[in-house]
This record gives structure tokens, sequence and C-alpha cells, in this order.
């Protein structure tokens, strides 16, 4: 059974009909970890907003929970939870008060579903009497996902959740996902990150409002096409000059430490010819390595095809 289902939704924005969203498909299952793995403007937020009813689609159609998204928008509104990519709580208010307020507006009351957000809110208990605004990063993030779960909503959308958040935060927030999750809430998360990838039992990599891919993390990494290599010497601006301008390479892309490539050809000597070459360039410290690619490798191919 699928929570969530999209078929051909397309948003386009402003006089010039900036397209966001291009013919996107997919579904979700009840109760899946869903991601949305895209950089800025990738559509992320456009679509999430359109499934919460925020936005109307220009082409397409999608239902929540079984009711379509134009049609149905009151009884959807009841059943989601959405949390913003942008901090929206009232500032001035407290956390107590944010949290009864959201309660309210939904029917309910703190007490009636503390079960389900307690293990998230004894976090924060301590500073109960403290304004919204004055909250940390990763206190204002606990309090929204608090405020979307407080009327115990079947699908949850998280827009951007970890980000500006620190390392710490990020790390215990997908804890808190993944337990949710375990009470049979269908969640659907955008990131950025790509390591957040991982994270999700699914995800679909957005680009230009593109679809490029959809599957399990492991399913994309196994799908990469070539072997990928890392290589890395003493001087990393013009080892990748030097490596972007070899017609032997496929691909060449700055990860950190090191560059990643792929060869048009491989054969027993292909590593050892591109060392040589890059010898006589008087590069040192010259290491290369095959590694398994990352989501982030498989985004990059998939974008550039």
């Amino acid at each position: 059974m699928y929570d969530v289902i999209v078929e051909h939704l397309t948003k386009t924005y402003g006089k010039n009909e900036t397209v966001a969203v291009k013919d996107v498909s997919f579904s979700v299952k009840k109760g899946e970890l869903f991601g949305l793995i895209g950089p800025d403007g990738a559509g992320k937020t456009s679509l999430f907003r359109m499934l919460t009813t925020l936005l109307l689609p220009d082409g397409g159609n999608a239902s929540v929970n079984g009711f379509d998204i134009v049609k149905d928008y009151k009884k959807i509104r009841e059943r989601v939870g959405y949390m913003p990519g942008k901090f929206s709580l009232y500032q001035d208010l407290t956390v107590e008060e944010n949290l009864h307020f959201f309660a309210t507006l939904f029917n309910t009351t703190v007490a009636q579903n503390y079960d389900l957000v307690k293990e998230i809110y004894v976090q924060i208990e301590p500073f109960k009497k403290r304004r919204a605004g004055k909250l940390s990063g990763g206190m204002k993030q606990k309090l929204a996902l608090c405020c979307a779960l407080i009327h115990r909503p079947t699908v949850l959308f998280l827009d951007e959740p970890t980000t500006g958040v620190d390392t710490v935060s990020r790390k215990e927030f997908w804890e808190m996902l993944q337990r949710l999750k375990e009470q049979g809430i269908t969640i659907l998360v955008s990131t950025p990150y790509m390591d957040e990838a991982s994270l999700c039992e699914r995800i679909a990599l957005l680009q230009e409002g593109k679809l490029l891919s959809i599957d399990t993390p492991s399913q994309i990494i196994a799908a990469f096409p070539e072997r990928l290599y890392a290589i890395k010497a003493a001087e990393m601006s013009r080892l990748l000059k030097d490596l972007r301008a070899n017609d032997a390479l496929k691909s060449c892309n700055s990860f950190g430490e090191y560059h990643h490539i792929t060869f048009h050809k491989i054969d027993a000597s292909t590593t050892s010819n591109l060392i040589s070459i890059l010898e006589q360039r008087k590069h040192t410290a010259l290491e290369i390595k095959e590694i398994t690619p990352t989501i982030e490798d498989c985004f990059m191919n998939l974008m550039n095809k």
C-alpha cells in the first residue's frame, strides 16, 4: 500500500514560466522513510508544498493517504505533519505555548499525544518557558518536530530539517526519525546532504526539477557504470587541471582530499600510465586507489548524463 503517489507533477513560477518541478513521478510505501536528495533549487521544497496542499500543481496529480492534493486538501491537512525548511514557529511564544497552540489547531491536546513526542520533548522540556526565538538551532529543530507531530500525523514531511544544524544534532535527529518510523509513520525527508541518503530506505535524486534516479541507496551505488578511482598529490588544484586535460579520463570531480576519476577504458596499465604522465609533469606525493562510489558520485554521474 502506498501513502504517497505522485504522477507527472509539474510546477512553474513567474511570467517566464520557470519550471521548478518537471514531470516528476514516484510513490512512497506506507511506513517508509523516503528521501528526496538534491542541491538547492532542485525542486524539493516545491514538491513538498504541493504534497502538503500549500501550492497548486500546474500539471499532473498526486495523492496522500488516498486523498487528492487538490480536491481533498482539507482531509490531507488533517492527516499530515509538515516541518518547513525555515523555522516558522512563533518566536515570541515559549516552547510550551507553541506546542499547546499547534495541538489546539488540530483539536487535540499535548497530553493526548504526549507518548509520540515524549522522547523528543524531554530534551527541550528544561527550556519550556524560553521563547522559541531564543533557542539554539538544534533545539528549534526539535520543537518544530514536536509541533509537526502533536496531532499524530500518518505522513510526515520534513523539508531540509538538518540544514544549518551541528553534526551531533544531525545524528540525533536521524536517530529520532528511525524511532518514529517504528511507530508506523510514513516519513518523507528532503536534504542537500548526500551522506544522509544512506539513512533512508529509498531515495529520489533530483536536479533542476527532474528526477534522475529512484531506488535504494545500495542499488543506486551498485548501478554506477564504471570503476572509480581516488587520486591525490601534493598540489591538488594543479592536479585537477592536469587530470581534466587528460583524454584518457571520462570524468574528474574534486572530493575533499582526493579527486575522483573514471577512465574511458581500463586495462592493467591504465593507472600506472596515468601516474607516469603526472610524474613527468612534476607532480609529487601521488597516490591512486580504486574506491566504492558514494551517493554523491552517483549523483554527479547522473547529472553529467
